[in-house]
């Protein structure tokens, strides 16, 4: 591992020495393109080395380098590669530095039409926020946005997964409205693909519980919506569920409510973001106790 750091360290220099002979008068008479060539190669190799050594923040500067002599040589989608490879090994050592040459990716392959590779590195980049930066509001921006360029290359499937973590996000950072308006669009599309159909009960669930955290009025409401929307959805645990708990937070009976969300627990495992969900309801019923 170390002599594969060295061998990184004498290519990025190799490389240093090959970019600067082409900035000489003669170079730049008989074509210094070549040289700048041969150096980005070097910078490329060096980040190799760097990687198999794991010097992570070494090898996103090699790969960097690469990236900008690739511009200069007016070779886009290259650039653009290197971007991302020196963004891969960033994610290691320095996130915020990651984002930065995600981004510079990003507006190389918009600017060349590539939307739908676009919109993968805009995932990339809101993943970084989720957990190494854990800045959910950035994420969700690039949710959006990857959302946004697979809709318009007609990848709907793909758009809706995107939507799917900003509505998830959203409700987390308590904008119930922004969850609620994506939960119901999805579930709405879903009812009539019989691939699909399935998850639009899961949709409307958690449509429905962002709808509880606000006002149980309109969740009564929702709920009667969804049955006609989808007929089936009256018959299934998730709505049961959602009946027992508005008619605990109408009556404001803590052990009720608590008694159904166990019950539902016993049969389908609760995931983090609905107990989440659930107990910021259920402190909703212990504040209107204590008033």
């Amino acid at each position: 591992m170390a002599d594969n750091d060295q061998k990184g360290k004498e290519l990025f220099a190799e490389a240093e020495k090959k970019l600067k002979s082409s900035q000489g008068f003669f170079s730049s008479l008989f074509g210094s393109s070549s040289k700048v060539e041969d150096a980005s190669e070097l910078f490329v190799r060096a980040g190799n080395m760097f990687k198999m050594a794991k010097n992570w923040t070494s090898a996103g500067e090699s790969f960097c380098r690469a990236a900008q002599l690739q511009i200069e040589l007016k070779s886009k989608h290259q650039a653009a590669t290197e971007y991302v490879n020196a963004g891969t090994c960033y994610k290691k050592s320095d996130p915020n530095e990651a984002v930065n040459c995600f981004l510079k990716a990003v507006e190389i392959f918009t600017d060349m039409g590539k939307f739908t590779i676009a919109a993968k590195h805009h995932i990339t980049i809101a993943e970084v926020y989720e957990t190494e930066l854990v800045d959910l509001e950035k994420a969700i921006t690039h949710y959006e946005q990857a959302a946004d360029y697979y809709k318009g290359e007609e990848s709907n499937s793909s758009a809706n997964k995107c939507l799917v973590k900003v509505a998830q996000y959203s409700a987390q950072l308590e904008q119930y409205d922004k969850a609620i308006q994506i939960y119901e669009e999805i579930g709405t599309s879903c009812v009539d693909n019989s691939l699909l159909k399935y998850s639009a009960k899961d949709y409307f669930f958690k449509a429905a519980l962002c709808h509880l955290c606000v006002d149980v009025l309109n969740a009564e409401h929702a709920v009667q919506k969804y049955e006609e929307i989808m007929p089936a959805f009256g018959d299934n645990r998730e709505s049961k569920l959602l009946k027992k708990l508005i008619e605990a937070v109408n009556e404001e009976d803590i052990d009720k409510y608590t008694d159904a969300v166990k019950e539902y627990d016993s049969i389908s495992r609760l995931d983090q973001w609905t107990t989440t969900v659930l107990l910021r309801v259920k402190k909703n019923i212990n504040a209107e106790d204590l008033r």
